[in-house]
């Protein structure tokens, strides 16, 4: 580069280096100079753009005072356009003339190092985590390593949000437990924040991890996120989450004296979470009927009062209470015969009764579905079109395929009548042969 005994002494004139290198046509050479500096490499050489326009040809030509030559590609020696600037008094070099057109140059380098040390830092102490030893929390940790969730964490401050997370995981009900936590006081045992699972990047964490736990895809929507929250036994308020049962008489005082009291008058009954974590019950009935609609539940209660069989109903995706109540009776050595809507999500829900309570279907075969279709014009209350994602019926595989050809979702209000003569038999023969 061209100098002078009193370089040294040469200031960034502004507004003289705006006209040298500060038009659009020129931005290209200044960030591929910013570039090289980023990384740490010499300014020495020349850059090339290929496919110039006549425009960029003639801004690097009054840059350099003279004419670039022909072509489809443009060169430009950077030692050239430093002594440019340096005769014109814009700038005493190159990297005087990026940092004030563009602020500081960042050290990639650096920064790159920071990182790592702030990633190890971050992950160092979830590593050491009594979860560790759990297949899925090492995947989970594995794959938010992988994919840049932690790094991209620690560029915006968010260090904390990982241990935080761990914090979560390690105070939440196991995934066989049917305990229950409040979401805001998990958050603030876990991380001193009462918001902290309902603003900012830690509840995502979780859900992942969850979602990995319990080996479903990761939420895509506040529902989905609900639902997962509900399957791991954690709630916005003990209050606000109900179950509604009639005639489940059960042992536990108050709250099971309550239960029996209202089964002995055939009267609907709703608990509370609260209700059933102060004063947990055990129900006696040796089988359970569950339902997804409160509508069974008043007919059932209105046709059979107190000879209607025990009746736990979801009210569509069971709340922590139902999860909690559903598990006391199967600790309690009741079993259950698990009904719900003929529509994909209903199919999701027995599977996983299934799997996790040891639930029995009832009246949820291919038979019943087809029959249901014919209990009334397609278009009446109860009937519509199925919709979301297929979902398997393993106790009955031609269930899922009857549903495909049929196109329709069958609600559960479209079969009360058959599902309250059900009900009737079932007391009737003892909880017997109902399949």
């Amino acid at each position: 580069m061209a100098s002078s005994p009193d370089a040294g002494h040469v200031t960034v004139d502004r507004a003289k280096l705006d006209r040298m290198l500060g038009s659009p046509e020129l931005s290209w050479l200044v960030e591929r100079v910013r570039g090289r500096l980023e990384r740490g490499e010499a300014i020495d050489g020349t850059v090339t753009l290929v496919g110039a326009t006549p425009g960029q040809r003639r801004a690097v030509a009054r840059l350099l005072g003279r004419n670039p030559g022909r072509g489809t590609s443009l060169s430009v020696p950077l030692p050239e356009v430093a002594s440019e600037l340096w005769r014109a008094a814009a700038a005493p070099s190159l990297t005087a003339a990026i940092v004030a057109l563009g602020g500081p140059v960042r050290d990639l380098a650096a920064e790159r190092a920071e990182d790592l040390r702030r990633w190890g830092d971050a992950l160092s102490a979830v590593r050491a985590s009594p979860l560790s030893q759990l297949t899925w929390y090492r995947q989970w940790l594995d794959s938010i390593s992988r994919d840049g969730t932690v790094t991209k964490l620690i560029r915006q401050g968010q260090d904390k949000a990982v241990a935080h997370a761990v914090a979560v995981l390690e105070r939440m009900p196991a995934g066989d437990d049917p305990g229950s936590v409040v979401l805001t006081g998990l958050a603030e045992a876990a991380t001193g924040d009462e918001r902290a699972l309902t603003e900012g990047p830690v509840a995502g964490l979780v859900l992942r991890a969850l979602a990995v736990r319990d080996a479903v895809p990761v939420p895509a929507s506040r529902e989905a996120e609900q639902e997962l929250w509900n399957a791991a036994g954690v709630v916005a308020d003990d209050l606000a989450s109900q179950v509604l049962v009639l005639n489940v008489r059960s042992g536990g005082d108050p709250v099971g004296r309550w239960l029996t009291e209202a089964a002995e008058a055939g009267e609907p009954f709703r608990l509370t979470l609260r209700q059933l974590v102060t004063s947990p019950v055990m129900p006696w009935a040796l089988e359970i009927f569950v339902c997804s609609s409160s509508a069974l539940v008043r007919a059932a209660a209105d046709q059979l009062g107190p000879a209607c069989p025990a009746l736990i109903c979801t009210e569509g995706e069971p709340s922590v209470a139902c999860a909690r109540l559903l598990n006391a009776a199967v600790s309690s050595g009741s079993r259950l015969r698990w009904h719900g809507d003929f529509s994909w999500a209903g199919l999701r829900r027995l599977a996983a009764a299934t799997r996790r309570l040891k639930a029995e279907p009832w009246l949820m075969t291919a038979a019943d579905y087809v029959q249901a279709l014919k209990a009334g014009p397609l278009g009446s209350g109860g009937a519509g079109p199925l919709k979301g994602r297929p979902e398997p019926s393993p106790w009955d595989p031609r269930l899922a395929e009857t549903m495909r050809t049929g196109g329709r979702a069958i609600c559960e209000e479209r079969m009360l009548p058959t599902l309250v003569e059900a009900l009737g038999a079932a007391d009737s023969a003892g909880l017997a042969g109902l399949d």
